[in-house]
């Protein structure tokens, strides 16, 4: 039966559905059928219930929309073009291309209107609740009776793939215990994955899910009646208790005779015969592609007039806010824009070598809450190991429900689910977000860490209990590969400091960093302050000569955390047997690798061939630093439980192993 547009929204919807059926029919290459499903969902709400301006996609007071499923980019692309945003149809036409502005699949800072960058399924949904704890944190902070400058949603769509991903299912039940009630899910239920009907795998009820995550639900049964959408969208507008899952009952790639309803849509292009039955059964131009009817995209683009006057009227807003709490308003700027407040950094304790040995992650707490008090924009916390990971900032509160003022977060183990609410809570503009939890766990978030890094987020990771040394919780527990894991993502900074002093100075690296994200690594055991010669300037070269042979050195060093000082110690074994031997500290491959050639040199002199590089994990990737003739004294099995020392000793960390190593190399 024909499906034919009646009404104006009818043929806005399927100017939505054919323009997205023809950019992946053009690339020969996307996912057609979700687009078409969910067009009449995405204008319901991009037309009238989403505030936003096309001409300033980073209007700070707009709703948030996060395209979850991230393969579905053809419908975001078309809503982009259509309402007026920097896109242009020949943009459409060169979807997924080299150099264009629509790739596979959105991504942030590439296109304009690109909240978040979504593909990996799940994290689009974790992402939006970071944004929304974002929002309710500010709004508690900055907002004043009548002076509300912070009052927005955050939209994420979502389908079957997502909900079956770990990482949301963290995320929703974080997001229900906190009662983000300006967080609204909208789910693509259309019951099809790649292999098939969604039974095959997925029967549980998702409604009663989410209730019991203390979400107010909502079905929609017809995902084609944009009427019944609207309605929807208001009454999660006015529940003021819990976030809102709207349950869209669709049918992927809506409008094809042959594919509608079945798998065959997800992935693939129509084809062109079936696209050509496709226009006939929705009453639509075979010829030309890519056809927008002009009362179609006249409808559209009245987001352009309705968006610049909800801007106009919220700066106007701003304005009186910023003569009723001159103060308030100019620490709000400071937060949108990033500045590190005068003086942040001048209460971080100093550490002397005759301090007490003290672990880092000991360090990294006190120099924590040395800062916190004076950059308001920080906020974080850990995957239900503050205690252990030093990361609760005792000059505040705790992020709760109905207290969203204070910037202790309780993630709860929900690790992968931490990691994308921090993207989220940066990407929604005005926070600096952190976040610990063990090393040897930052394989649950290494998915959320991957795209931060994509997307140049510079959030902090805390990872502490960062070798062997952990003991006794034996090899689950025990970090081997993750330091190499970490270091092998393109744009992540780690950091691995060797005491108190260079832990201080990977926080103001950290801090400084604007385009990265970057990864602490600390350690359980107390470890000695060492004397620098660097002093303030230990980490942000990534490497530096600690400590040096009197004469030209016969053979290099190269350690880090918590290996530095016991290569120290083998240094004076070795000069009491006519050995010079220079220490260099390396707490960041990434930071020395940015460093001009002729400073890598001098540390690392090229023709000091002798070298032997001492790190408690895996040997891959050191013999850049070690060449042909250089050895890595590392860790290329699992650990085992006992007492850390005995296990450092066993696996051949001490000052003997490495003058043995030494005496044999040369």
């Amino acid at each position: 039966m024909k499906t034919g547009q009646n009404t104006l929204d009818d043929l806005c919807i399927n100017t939505i559905r054919t323009l997205s059926m023809d950019a992946v029919q053009k690339a020969n290459s996307g996912h057609p059928g979700a687009p078409m499903g969910l067009a009449a969902a995405a204008y319901a709400l991009w037309v009238g219930n989403l505030k936003h301006n096309p001409k300033n996609p980073g209007w700070l007071d707009r709703d948030r929309f996060v395209l979850s499923g991230g393969h579905a980019s053809a419908l975001l692309y078309s809503l982009l073009y259509l309402t007026g945003y920097d896109l242009s149809l020949d943009d459409l036409k060169n979807f997924r291309q080299w150099g264009s502005k629509t790739p596979g699949h959105p991504e942030f800072g590439h296109t304009p209107g690109v909240e978040t960058t979504t593909g990996p399924l799940g994290q689009g949904v974790a992402n939006a609740v970071g944004m929304a704890m974002a929002e309710r944190h500010l709004a508690t902070r900055f907002n004043r009776p009548g002076h509300e400058i912070v009052d927005h949603f955050t939209f994420v769509v979502c389908g079957d793939g997502d909900m079956m991903e770990g990482v949301a299912c963290e995320a929703v039940s974080l997001a229900g215990h906190l009662g983000l009630s300006k967080l609204i899910c909208i789910y693509d239920d259309n019951e099809i994955s790649i292999e098939g009907k969604t039974n095959i795998t997925f029967t549980e009820d998702v409604a009663l899910r989410f209730k019991s995550y203390n979400w107010h639900t909502v079905t929609v049964s017809n995902g084609n009646d944009p009427n019944a959408i609207r309605e929807a969208i208001t009454a999660a507008k006015n529940e003021t208790e819990r976030p809102t899952l709207i349950l869209v009952k669709t049918q992927i790639a809506y409008g094809s005779p042959n594919k509608q309803g079945t798998c065959d849509a997800h992935g693939a292009p129509l084809g062109e015969t079936e696209v050509r039955l496709t226009k006939k059964n929705l009453g639509w131009p075979e010829e030309p592609s890519f056809y927008v009817p002009e009362e179609a995209l006249n409808r559209f683009r009245t987001c352009l007039e309705a968006g610049a006057k909800k801007e106009t009227e919220w700066l106007e807003k701003f304005n009186t806010y910023k003569k009723a709490y001159p103060d308030l308003a100019g620490e709000w700027v400071d937060c949108m824009s990033g500045y590190l407040t005068d003086g942040w950094d001048k209460e971080i304790p100093q550490f002397h070598p005759d301090d007490k040995p003290i672990a880092t992650r000991a360090a990294s707490g006190k120099v924590l809450n040395a800062i916190a008090p004076f950059l308001k924009g920080l906020i974080g916390g850990s995957a239900d190991l503050a205690p252990s990971n030093n990361t609760y900032m005792k000059c505040d509160s705790e992020f709760q429900k109905n207290a969203y003022g204070g910037r202790n977060i309780r993630f709860g183990v929900r690790e992968h689910a931490m990691g994308s609410i921090m993207a989220g809570m940066f990407l929604h503009n005005g926070l600096r977000p952190y976040g610990g939890t063990f090393l040897v766990f930052s394989d649950y978030m290494r998915g959320a860490i991957r795209v931060a890094s994509l997307m140049k987020l510079p959030l902090i990771y805390v990872f502490t209990h960062d070798s062997v040394a952990v003991g006794e919780d034996g090899p689950t527990h025990q970090p081997v590969e993750h330091l190499a894991a970490l270091r092998c993502i393109p744009g992540l900074t780690v950091i691995r400091p060797a005491d108190a002093v260079e832990t201080a100075d990977a926080w103001r690296q950290a801090l400084k960093t604007t385009d990265a994200p970057i990864a602490l690594i600390l350690s359980r055991q107390n470890l000695p302050v060492m004397s620098h010669n660097e002093t303030g300037n230990t980490v942000q070269k990534g490497a530096y000569i600690l400590s040096d042979s009197k004469k030209a050195p016969d053979l290099i060093l190269i350690a880090t955390g918590s290996e530095v000082h016991i290569a120290v110690e083998a240094q004076k074994i070795l000069e009491e047997k006519g050995i010079a031997a220079r220490v260099v500290s390396m707490p960041s491959w990434e930071l020395f690798e940015k460093m001009p050639k002729h400073y890598q040199e001098s540390v690392l002199p090229p023709a000091v061939r002798k070298r032997i590089a001492i790190e408690a994990g895996s040997a891959m990737g050191w013999e850049k630093y070690t060449g042909g003739e250089g050895k890595m004294i590392g860790i290329n099995r699992f650990g085992v439980s006992a007492p850390g020392g005995r296990v450092l000793k066993e696996l051949g960390f001490t000052p003997e192993n490495i003058v043995h190593e030494a005496l044999a190399m040369l």
